[in-house]
C-alpha cells in the first residue's frame, strides 16, 4: 500500500517540505531510503522500527521503500523520524493516509517512541505556512519556536504513541498557545556611560552605528578597545521585526536558539583568533552558517585582528562589501545573509607600543612591517572607519563625573536611521553603508567647498576608488546626525579624518 507525509528540512536558512513517499508491498523483508539522504536519515529506518514497536505496534514483515522528494537536494535532518514513521504506519493501513496531507511532521525519534527537539524548526513553520499547511505536529522542546509563525496550529508532542491516538481518533490533542513574555525595560550590562574619556572613539562608533559602517580600532594595550566594541550593540537601534525573525531563522537553523523565542537584541559575534575559514564563513557537505552569518543584523567583532589566520580574514571581503555569502559545494550553492557591521581591533604593533608617548616599543622595523602586513590593502580598503585609540589618562579614570549614556547615543542614532530609511526605501535598502555609487551620485549631493576638500584629500593619500565612496558615505551619515541636507565641508573633513589609515605600526 503506498502512502504520503510531509516533513521539512532546512535549506542555507529557509525552510524545505519534503515529500515522504513511502510504499509497502509483500516480498522478501526490507527497509530502504531513497532520496539522497545522508546517514543520519538513513539511520532513521533503525529509530523509526525501533520506536513504533516499543510504542505498541506490530507491523508485519514487508518490503518497506521510502522515498524522500526532491530527490536532488541532500536531506540531513533527524526531523524525518516523524513522517517517515507516521507515512509507514499509513502504508500499514494503522492511520487514515486521508487526512495526513494537510499536517507536517517534523521531530526527531528515541527508540523509545520519544520525540525530541529539532533544530531549524522556525524556517520549517515559515515555509510551511507559506505552502499552506494549516497544522504542525512537533516535539514539545520545539513548540515556542514553531509559534513565532502567526496562522499556523502547532500541536506538542511528548511520543508517537500520542500522535496515533489523535490520527486514529482515540486521542484529542489542542493547539498549543504561545506564551505571554514579559517587557524587556531595554537597560544594557555594557553601557558607554562607563567609558571614561576616548571622546573620538564613541563618537566614532556612534557614526558606524548609525550609517552601518565597519570600524578598525587601533591603540596600545589596555586603551580600552574590547570594552568600547562590547558597548556597540547597545547604542544600535532596535530590530524591526522582520529583521528579528531573519535572525531568529538564523539561529534556529545554528541549533544556538535557546528557550525558542524570538531573539529581539542584535547578535554580537566575538570568534576567537584562532577561529577557522569555515568556521568564519560556514560550510559543511552541508553548508551551516558561520560568523558572518550568525552576525546578521548585528555586530561581528574580532580582537586582535592581525592574529587571525589570513584565510579567516581575506574570506571576509565578500561578506563585507556584498552583506552576503555564497557558498557553493557539489551538491548545490547556497546564500547566506550577512548585513553586519565589522569591528576589529589591533595593536599598532607584535609588542603593542609603537607610538606610545609613555612606552619604548621593543621591535624592530621588520617585525612591525611584518606584522601589519597580516591584515591585507583590500580588506582595510572595506573598512569605513579607521582610528587610533589612546590610553587614558588618569585625571579622565579618576573622574566621577559620569560619561554619556548608551540610551542618549541610541536615540540620536534612531533619530538618524529614520532619516536614511525615508530616503532609501525605494532601493529597499536601510542604511548608508549598503548605498553603491550610483546612489552616491544621485542621493549625496557635495558642497562646493565639501567637494574641494575631498578632491585634495584623494589626491594627497592616493585614495582607491571605494576609499573615495566610504569617506562620501561617512559623511553623509555625519550630515544626517546632524539634521544636514547636504554634505558640508565639515563633514567631509571629519569622514577624512575618521579614515586614519596610518593607524598600524605608526612610530
Amino acid at each position: 500500500m503506498f502512502a504520503r507525509t510531509f516533513g521539512a528540512t532546512t535549506l542555507g536558512v529557509d525552510g524545505l517540505i519534503i515529500h515522504v513517499e513511502v510504499d509497502s508491498a509483500a516480498g522478501l523483508p526490507g527497509f530502504d531510503i531513497v532520496g539522497l539522504a545522508d546517514a543520519l536519515v538513513k539511520e532513521a529506518k533503525e529509530r523509526v522500527r525501533t520506536a513504533i514497536r516499543n510504542s505498541g505496534i506490530k507491523l508485519r514483515q514487508e518490503k518497506v521503500t521510502i522515498n524522500l522528494a526532491p530527490a536532488d537536494v541532500r536531506k540531513d535532518s533527524s526531523g524525518l523520524d516523524l513522517p517517515i514513521a507516521v507515512g509507514l504506519l499509513a502504508a500499514y493501513g494503522l492511520v487514515s493516509a486521508a487526512t495526513l496531507d494537510k499536517y507536517l511532521f517534523a521531530a526527531e525519534l528515541s527508540l523509545e517512541g520519544d520525540c525530541r527537539g529539532i533544530r531549524g524548526i522556525l524556517p520549517m513553520a515559515v515555509k510551511a505556512k507559506e505552502v499552506g499547511f494549516t497544522a504542525m505536529f512537533v516535539a514539545r522542546d520545539n513548540v515556542n519556536e514553531a509559534l513565532l509563525v502567526e496562522g499556523l496550529e502547532v500541536y506538542a508532542l511528548d511520543n508517537l504513541a500520542q500522535l496515533v491516538g489523535f490520527l486514529t481518533g482515540q486521542e484529542r490533542l489542542v493547539p498549543a498557545k504561545p506564551q505571554v513574555a514579559a517587557a524587556e525595560e531595554g537597560v544594557f550590562c555594557d553601557d558607554f556611560a562607563d567609558v571614561q574619556g576616548q571622546f573620538q572613539a564613541k563618537r566614532a562608533l556612534e557614526i558606524a552605528a548609525a550609517g552601518g559602517h565597519n570600524v578598525l580600532l587601533v591603540g596600545v594595550p589596555g586603551a580600552g578597545k574590547t570594552m568600547l566594541a562590547r558597548r556597540m550593540s547597545s547604542i544600535l537601534p532596535q530590530m524591526s521585526p522582520e529583521e528579528a525573525l531573519e535572525v531568529t531563522k538564523i539561529y534556529s537553523v545554528a541549533g544556538l536558539l535557546k528557550g525558542g523565542g524570538l531573539i529581539k537584541e542584535r547578535p554580537f559575534r566575538s570568534p576567537h583568533h584562532t577561529t577557522s575559514m569555515v568556521a568564519m564563513i560556514g560550510g559543511g557537505s552541508v553548508p551551516r552558517p558561520g560568523e558572518v552569518t550568525l552576525a546578521h543584523n548585528g555586530v561581528l567583532f574580532l580582537d586582535e585582528l592581525p592574529e587571525f589566520g589570513k584565510k579567516s580574514l581575506e574570506v571576509l571581503r565578500e561578506p563585507v562589501e556584498d552583506r552576503k555569502i555564497t557558498i557553493a559545494r557539489a551538491h548545490g550553492t547556497m546564500t547566506f545573509p550577512a548585513n553586519l557591521i565589522l569591528i576589529a581591533a589591533a595593536n599598532p604593533c607584535p609588542c603593542g607600543y609603537a607610538g606610545s608617548p609613555d612606552r619604548e616599543c621593543k621591535c624592530t622595523p621588520y617585525e612591525i612591517k611584518r606584522y601589519t602586513q597580516r591584515i591585507s590593502g583590500p580588506l582595510l580598503d572595506r573598512i569605513d572607519i579607521h582610528i587610533q585609540v589612546p590610553q587614558v589618562k588618569y585625571e579622565e579614570l579618576s573622574s566621577s563625573k559620569r560619561a554619556e549614556s548608551s540610551a542618549k547615543i541610541r536615540q540620536r542614532v534612531a533619530a538618524a536611521r529614520k532619516i536614511q530609511l525615508q530616503r532609501l526605501k525605494k532601493y529597499h535598502i536601510f542604511c548608508n553603508a549598503q548605498m553603491n555609487h550610483a546612489m552616491l551620485q544621485k542621493l549625496c549631493p557635495l558642497e562646493p567647498q565639501a567637494k574641494a576638500m575631498l578632491e585634495q584629500a584623494f589626491r594627497q593619500k592616493h585614495l582607491s576608488a571605494r576609499s573615495y565612496d566610504r569617506i562620501i558615505k561617512v559623511a553623509r551619515t555625519i550630515a544626517d546626525l546632524a539634521g544636514a541636507e547636504n554634505i558640508a565641508a565639515p563633514h567631509i573633513a571629519e569622514a577624512i579624518q575618521l579614515r586614519n589609515d596610518k593607524g598600524l605600526g605608526t612610530d
